[in-house]
């Protein structure tokens, strides 16, 4: 199933690479105000976030769309 989705910018995107590219850009401070959850609070990583934010849909889909903002913005690599 290699069908192109032109337009879904989360295509082909890993979570880990999204929080990768939040972390480099924003860090975990400015996440934590933007997206209030105690994995990006309370000694932060990237493993305890995945964990985190794959079990829970709110929060990803919250993440994903600070991803998307960075994108529009042209910040994203």
């Amino acid at each position: 199933m290699s069908e192109s989705q032109p337009n879904n910018p989360l295509h082909g995107v890993k979570l880990a690479q999204i929080l990768e590219a939040l972390v480099e850009n924003y860090g975990w401070e400015h996440m934590a105000f933007k997206v209030n959850i105690n994995c990006f609070k309370n000694d932060p990583s990237i493993k305890s976030s995945l964990v985190f934010l794959r079990r829970t849909a709110w929060a990803r889909n919250k993440v994903e769309a600070m991803y998307l903002e960075m994108v529009k913005k042209g910040i994203a690599k």
